[in-house]
């Protein structure tokens, strides 16, 4: 099941939300919660949820296990035991394949291929449980010795399958105590509606333009890279713009639905194509993922603690293993290894001098690096990827550009100024220079209303004759 579905926005959410409403209890609230839960995460493939359940029950235990022999040697025998298990399954299910498929074009072997479907939301689940499981063995949080009180923190439906990676020290006293108010209401609906907006109005309309430049998907990649310069550019700007709308949507929808839930989420983006350079792009994008590569790998391999060419290798490490973490593909390696390498060189050469520049051209050169970023993300082949690169520079088969190029920027011109304007805080900005006044507010209120009617409406129009709508971080 997806958020952006009909069936979704209008039976069971409300439907939910109904019966959570419903009970008073917190214990009752959490028992609707976790049925739900689960059955969001087992409609479409039901086998799934048993992977969902047994990690869930064998990192239980393992937390009690660690909890229970603290401060001794077993207690980092379990968690050391924990750790591989959580990784292995989500190696067994996402990377097996990969590997034997490459140790057989390397060796010569004929080692037989699995073919496994990836369970949806396993690499942000697993990530949860892991910095449980860790922080109890640093004694950063209490053990949680209730087992359907963990189950509720790893299956929680509005982050379950495509983040925030939520800490569970950020939701932990929610789990016993919270409360949900007028102003959570309101808020979470809006911030809902917004996130319906981004990712059926924006970020679903830019990827039919994505689709006209680089060709259809094969298995879930483009086929080829456009043949002139300006496709190729355009379309790595509009990539760029199609995942922060999608993601940033489901993640909006995701902190919303919690907001009405009594759960605050930690925000997971914040406008990151404001920035003016490479490292505030990765403060501002994907958040809940890269504090917790800093958090659980960066700091634990030494940080910045043991001398500049051990901090160029964590770093290194850490750029390697998040590109990997998006999936078992070359591509995705280089795409990490890509931005390791830029946040490098800012951090060693070219850092004071970038702050020293006109803030135009900061951001020129921000964006710039990270829509080549897309390219190398989007581009499964290397063929493909060839080509793109050729065409960046200048060599492209169809020269700078061609008239099927021109059409698609200028019949959907408005879209990418809207999107352009949107990857702002302009109407952030907006609202609350209105609500300095009680007039204003009730302005900005009657608008925000009326904002969110319309976003439904445009919405669920556009869903009418869709069957298929999900979100792209679900194959991640």
């Amino acid at each position: 099941m997806i958020f952006a579905d009909l069936f979704f926005i209008y039976f069971f959410l409300p439907l939910c939300l109904g019966l959570y409403f419903l009970t008073k209890k917190i214990k009752y609230r959490n028992a609707v919660l976790i049925a739900f839960s689960l059955v969001f995460y087992a409609w479409g493939e039901p086998k799934w949820v048993f992977i969902l359940l047994l990690s869930s029950v064998i990192n239980y235990f393992a937390a009690l296990a660690i909890d229970k022999n603290k401060g001794q040697p077993l207690a980092k025998t379990f968690m050391i035991l924990i750790t591989v298990y959580d990784l292995g399954v989500l190696f067994a299910f996402k990377y097996i394949s990969f590997f034997i498929s490459n140790f057989d074009n390397w060796f010569g072997l004929s080692i037989p291929v699995p073919k496994i479907s990836l369970p949806i939301g396993i690499s942000f689940y697993t990530f949860q449980t892991l910095s449980y499981v860790i922080d109890v063995y640093r004694g950063k949080v209490p053990v949680q010795k209730d087992y359907p009180k963990l189950l509720l923190y790893i299956s929680l439906f509005p982050q379950l399958v495509a983040g925030p990676i939520v800490r569970y020290a950020t939701i932990a006293e929610e789990i016993d105590r919270r409360k949900t108010t007028v102003k959570d209401v309101s808020e979470g609906i809006s911030r809902i509606m917004l996130g319906i907006g981004k990712k059926v109005i924006i970020a679903n309309s830019i990827s039919t333009i994505v689709t006209a430049l680089f060709g259809e998907f094969k298995d879930g990649y483009a086929a080829a890279a456009n043949s002139t310069v300006l496709g190729n550019w355009y379309g790595a700007v509009l990539v760029g713009m199609w995942y922060y709308f999608d993601f940033s949507g489901y993640s909006d929808m995701a902190i919303g639905m919690g907001r009405i839930f009594g759960f605050h989420f930690d925000e997971n983006f914040k406008y990151p194509y404001i920035c003016t350079s490479i490292t505030e792009f990765w403060r501002r994008w994907h958040i809940s993922l890269s504090s917790w590569f800093r958090d659980y790998v960066y700091i634990p391999l030494g940080g910045n603690r043991k001398g500049k060419t051990r901090q160029c290798v964590n770093i290194m490490i850490v750029w390697a293993l998040t590109g990997f973490w998006h999936g078992a593909s070359w591509n995705f390696m280089i795409w990490g290894l890509y931005f390791g390498v830029l946040l490098l060189i800012e951090k060693l050469f070219i850092g004071k001098w970038l702050s020293n520049t006109h803030k135009a051209v900061q951001h020129i050169y921000a964006v710039a690096l990270v829509a080549i970023g897309w390219g190398i993300f989007y581009f499964e082949d290397f063929k493909s990827l060839g080509r793109f690169f050729k065409s960046l520079i200048g060599f492209a088969p169809g020269g700078f550009t061609d008239l099927s190029t021109n059409s698609l920027f200028t019949q959907n011109l408005w879209l990418f100024i809207a999107a352009a304007v949107l990857c702002t805080p302009i109407i952030p900005k907006i609202k609350k220079s209105l609500c300095t006044t009680a007039g204003g507010m009730k302005v900005a209120g009657t608008l925000g209303i009326l904002l969110n009617l319309a976003i439904l409406f445009i919405s669920s129009m556009m869903l009418v004759n869709t069957t298929n709508n999900p979100f792209l971080y679900f194959k991640f």
